[in-house]
């Protein structure tokens, strides 16, 4: 059987995105090769021809789900600033579904453990939407940025491992409350 010129790569592609949603919504260490090549329609023995470990996809899964972030959060922030940035990262819909969210908040932890090129490329972004965020304050300022971005990744943490669902609402209306005050907060 002769296949399309881009075939292994819409393939590649295929497996990158399977597992990104699956490592998000599972955790890293929770998805096994072999189950992850099966939901990508592939078999265990063809993850190797794209991926030379385990690792090597994780770092490209991180990449892929951090840049889809960034892409949403950047047209929340052109369309509506600061305000409609925090207001789609806190939203219920993120907390309900960490398979289509932040990588950051669903794998930091995780990430921490892992390689130094996976943490290397998860800092990259992690530096972009940091970027994003300074570039939507009033006055921009990194270290009031960096402190937005790591407040709404611990808010949509918290959010999702309470049990309550009344406490999870409340966490994210106070998170999108602090994350606002803090962007208006003038720096000397």
């Amino acid at each position: 059987m002769r296949y399309d010129k881009n075939h292994k790569e819409l393939t590649h592609q295929r497996v990158v995105e399977v597992a990104s949603e699956r490592f998000r919504k599972e955790g890293l260490d929770a998805v096994g090769v072999a189950s992850l090549m099966a939901d990508a329609g592939l078999t265990h023995g063809g993850f190797y021809s794209h991926f030379p470990s385990k690792e090597a996809l994780v770092e490209e899964a991180i990449v892929a789900a951090m840049e889809t972030t960034s892409m949403r959060l950047t047209k929340a922030a052109e369309t509506g600033g600061i305000e409609a940035l925090i207001a789609s990262y806190l939203r219920p819909a993120h907390r309900d579904h960490p398979e289509r969210g932040c990588a950051a908040a669903a794998l930091c932890a995780e990430i921490g453990r892992h390689s130094e090129a996976t943490r290397d490329a998860f800092t990259e972004k992690v530096r972009k939407m940091t970027a994003l965020i300074e570039s939507t304050l009033p006055k921009p300022d990194a270290a009031t940025a960096q402190a937005i971005c790591a407040m709404m990744i611990g808010t949509l943490q918290l959010s999702r491992a309470v049990s309550d669902p009344k406490l999870s609402d409340e966490i994210l209306e106070s998170g999108r409350t602090a994350a606002l005050a803090l962007a208006k907060t003038k720096r000397k």
